[in-house]
């Protein structure tokens, strides 16, 4: 009796068809990832937390403004400096702004600015990382250069860095994600180069050039997709980064200006008014700072023990 019926039919059942030219990525192969992953989540709390936090940091970036309790902007001059009341939950600054309403605005400043930079730090620095790899003498000779130029980039302190850009271009969000692109996508070359010297050895890689693919076809064809995991797990914590950067930088006051709401100047404003007993203008903003930091990093961490299985415990 022919059993092909059967196997057809369990076949069709997983999604995946005996053939040279099925997909390499079943639909049963796609559910059991997608379990996987959501398992992971469940199992890893950290992560669970960590993931909450992003989700309502983006959810604040888009909609913080329209939810307050006040405009984040208006200022009161009869209710200066009023403790966390029924009114002012958070309570009011020395001006008279909500400071609840203020500290739900600010993700719209401080949490665009990392995404942003680490978004451009990833888009020139992972193609760079896949080009320092040097695959001839030309390239080796780029790649070591480029090194050398990261180098150069990261042997400054990093905050310094940032304040000394920033005070060159002048302070605005514009010339703040400039300096956090340049003081970023260093580590992401060194990310992505690190990963990209592994895969170009690869089966697959060799079976693509003796197949004709040139140079720069096997590179971000084959290479690039298969490097860009440490890039991704480091863009979180890279954004966790930015955030603290353009808080520091607003806090000295070579960032974001008053009357915009941002963390960093808030807690500098609010920070004359502790040795006083008014700690609300200052402690607010900075747990809310400190909440979203954390959030960030736990996602980048829980990201690195995924991809990682051997490290999981």
């Amino acid at each position: 009796m022919s059993i092909e019926p059967e196997t057809r039919a369990l076949e069709e059942e997983t999604g995946h068809l005996d053939s040279a030219a099925g997909p390499p990525l079943t639909a049963a192969v796609q559910r059991g990832e997608l379990n996987g992953v959501g398992g992971f989540v469940r199992s890893n709390r950290a992560l669970a937390i960590g993931l909450a936090i992003v989700a309502i940091s983006i959810f604040l970036m888009a909609f913080g403004p329209l939810i307050g309790t006040h405009s984040p902007t208006s200022e009161d001059f009869t209710a200066t400096l009023t403790g966390p009341s029924g009114e002012h939950w958070f309570g009011t600054d020395q001006n008279g702004r909500d400071i609840f309403s203020r500290v739900l605005a600010a993700p719209r400043v401080d949490l665009y600015i990392a995404l942003v930079s680490t978004a451009f730090a990833m888009a020139i620095g992972v193609p760079l990382g896949v080009l320092a790899t040097g695959t001839s003498r030309l390239g080796e000779l780029t790649g070591e250069w480029l090194l050398r130029a990261m180098d150069v980039i990261q042997a400054f302190p990093v905050f310094i860095l940032a304040l000394a850009l920033v005070a060159g271009f002048g302070a605005s969000a514009f010339n703040v994600i400039i300096a956090l692109t340049v003081l970023q996508f260093p580590v992401f070359l060194r990310l992505t180069r690190g990963a990209a010297l592994g895969i170009r050895g690869r089966t697959f890689v060799e079976a693509a050039r003796i197949g004709g693919a040139g140079t720069g076809g096997v590179m971000f064809r084959h290479v690039l997709p298969n490097s860009v995991g440490p890039a991704l797990v480091g863009a979180s914590v890279a954004v966790a980064q930015a955030i603290l950067i353009t808080a520091g930088l607003s806090f000295v006051g070579a960032g974001i200006r008053p009357p915009t709401p941002e963390w960093g100047a808030m807690i500098s404003d609010g920070a004359q008014n502790l040795i006083t007993g008014q700690w609300w203008p200052s402690v607010f903003p900075g747990l809310a700072l400190g909440i979203v930091v954390l959030g960030y990093a736990l996602v980048g961490d829980g990201l690195r023990l995924y991809l990682d299985p051997s490290r999981r415990r």
